[in-house]
């Protein structure tokens, strides 16, 4: 039995403070760990199905200064609607449907992912990636979308995207702009502030 003021001689455990344990345990080779990863930044083979493109941003905190210890995951379909349900599928396909980025070694404290652009995964939905960020001090994940602005007849339709206020879906929205013949979404997420991101109550 704990006794008053025992408690006093103990740290705080992960499960009261969270530490940048997520993007260095779980993208250990990006930041230079001799082991390796299960996923990384690459989602998209030499076969995957669809137009490739490079997802960018920073994680932003309510001063809109860079977050440099984030972990960003992603998930999503390829380009015709299709998503691996294990590794044969993945193997199969050149798709793996799922990427993982710490922000700690990008410049700018940056992610990026190299992937294809999703088409719908059902009738009336818009393409969409969701993402899934965890940091320091964040206790719970915080659960995101990524739509995408070249697709405004498809997004008018979605259901979830049309969930949220008007004013505020502008911040679920990636920008497209093409360098050099390559096709690179934008898409900073701010945690707080007067332009915070929409987050989902998964």
């Amino acid at each position: 039995m704990m006794m008053q003021g025992q408690q006093d001689n103990f740290g705080q455990t992960p499960s009261q403070t969270v530490g940048p344990y997520f993007a260095y345990g779980l993208t250990a080779a990006q930041y230079g760990y001799d082991f390796n990863q299960l996923f990384d930044t690459v989602l998209a083979g030499d076969d995957a199905r669809g137009e490739r493109i490079r997802l960018q941003g920073r994680v932003l905190d309510g001063e809109g200064v860079p977050i440099p210890d984030a972990l960003v995951e992603i998930s999503q379909v390829d380009g015709q609607g299709r998503c691996p349900r294990n590794v044969y599928e993945a193997s199969a396909l050149g798709f793996l449907g799922f990427g993982r980025c710490g922000t700690g070694t990008e410049p700018g404290s940056r992610y990026t992912f190299d992937t294809v652009k999703p088409g719908p995964q059902a009738e009336g939905e818009a393409p969409h990636i969701d993402m899934i960020l965890s940091m320091r001090g964040l206790l719970l994940h915080a659960f995101t979308r990524v739509y995408f602005d070249d697709e405004s007849d498809a997004n008018a339709r979605d259901a979830v995207l049309n969930s949220v206020p008007a004013a505020r879906r502008h911040s679920l929205v990636a920008r497209r702009d093409v360098r050099g013949g390559n096709v690179i979404y934008r898409f900073d997420v701010h945690m707080q502030g007067p332009y915070e991101t929409v987050f989902f109550d998964l």
